[in-house]
């Protein structure tokens, strides 16, 4: 099969297996090309729960070939068909999976509904049978949706402002065409729901089942993902429905960190960089937001992808003696996005860009490639015109349910 990309606005429907494979490659050398610190321990067990795409995936990445750690990974990623390619998340593990156990790493997968029941008790099961304990768990799910593996009700998440409705500046990434867009203001029972699936709800059922297996090894560590940003989005990040759901993360963290103190670990948040993914294309602004943030970044040599962004949690929070961390006891490593004058400069181009001075305002060309990339698409050495074998096979776990 020939694979050219089958965009539809924040979504891209196909995806590159060869792409995605060397995409993965592209990471693992850039790991291995960084010096670690062995201060503070390291990891040797690590769970990663969303480990297929983006910053998760970069996660497991950063363990493996920084540190030489085994790796499971848990993520829901659609196989491929005779007609259809395989998501890129799956092209992703594939060849994470295929890449590693060439290497002698020891590197297993889940393919299935990580908030399930199910899928916990066939991890820890696993985690028994391969690993004994684990000592670093991360998680680093986004979706959309969550069914409530106890009640079996399904909650939807909602991009939406809290308080008053929004208008800003939008890009449509389609047209390239600028316009103010309004997002009306959430309503009690949205922002609920959405705090339901990005919240800290399952983070902590996922400690609480390791816990409650004696799977959690001596001083283990657990950290969740969250982005806070500055003035430009916070309305429709920071201080919105996706906002409050991040903020319950801070309180799971010191309700999970009270229980792992018997282990002497800890929970923290971790606060990372805006960066080019399938959920942050999502949101209204940030493509934009993204596209003027690239052209300035690069400008003064401080861009960062998520493998860079990983290596630096890894480095410079996560396992050395004196991480950095905030006034609320979250780890760091979105400092350079945040410096004032930064930040100051965006604020007056946004102001400034137009339909006409995109290209010279922003890089958005920077953010389409970007976004390509994801799915496996644009990326140099890979030969877009030959046919090839999208019916690419994996040995994932699947999840099985009663």
């Amino acid at each position: 099969m020939i694979i050219k990309p089958k965009v539809r606005g924040f979504i891209c429907t196909n995806a590159h297996p060869v792409g995605c494979a060397k995409n993965v490659e592209e990471q693992i050398a850039f790991i291995k090309s960084q010096s670690f610190p062995q201060g503070n321990g390291k990891p040797k067990n690590v769970l990663i729960v969303g480990s297929s795409t983006g910053y998760g995936l970069a996660s497991r990445i950063t363990a493996a070939y920084g540190y030489g750690a085994n790796t499971l990974g848990v993520f829901f990623e659609k196989p491929p068909t005779e007609k259809r390619t395989a998501s890129a998340g799956f092209y992703n593990a594939a060849a994470f999976d295929a890449r590693a156990k060439a290497d002698g790493m020891y590197s297993e997968s889940f393919n299935g509904d990580a908030f399930s029941n199910e899928c916990k008790q066939q991890v820890i099961e696993k985690i028994k049978t391969d690993m004994g304990q684990v000592d670093l768990v991360i998680y680093s799910l986004a979706s959309p949706r969550r069914t409530d593996p106890n009640t079996g009700e399904t909650f939807n998440s909602t991009l939406k402002p809290i308080g008053k409705s929004y208008t800003a500046k939008n890009l449509n990434t389609d047209t390239q065409k600028i316009s103010d867009i309004t997002i009306e203001a959430a309503n009690d029972e949205e922002i609920a729901n959405t705090i339901k699936v990005m919240g800290g709800e399952d983070w902590e059922m996922w400690l609480d089942a390791l816990s409650a297996a004696g799977v959690l090894a001596e001083g283990c560590k657990t950290s969740a993902y969250t982005y806070i940003g500055d003035q430009l989005t916070k309305p429709i990040y920071g201080d919105a429905t996706i906002g409050k759901a991040k903020e319950d993360l801070d309180t799971s963290a010191e309700i999970l960190t009270a229980k792992l103190s018997a282990l002497g670990g800890e929970a923290r948040v971790s606060v990372l960089k805006a960066v080019v993914t399938q959920a942050s294309s999502a949101i209204p602004v940030m493509p934009l937001y993204l596209s003027i943030l690239f052209k300035e970044m690069k400008s003064e040599g401080t861009h960062e992808g998520c493998i860079e962004q990983l290596a630096r949690l890894y480095a410079e929070c996560l396992y050395v003696d004196k991480p950095r961390l905030d006034d609320v006891g979250r780890f760091r490593v979105d400092e350079l996005e945040l410096r004032r004058g930064l930040q100051e400069k965006i604020e007056k181009i946004w102001q400034e860009v137009t339909e006409e001075n995109l290209h010279d305002l922003t890089d958005f060309k920077a953010y389409q490639a970007e976004f390509l990339r994801l799915f496996g698409f644009g990326i140099s050495d890979v030969d877009y015109d030959a046919d090839v074998d999208t019916l690419i096979e994996a040995d994932f776990f699947a999840v099985t349910t009663d």
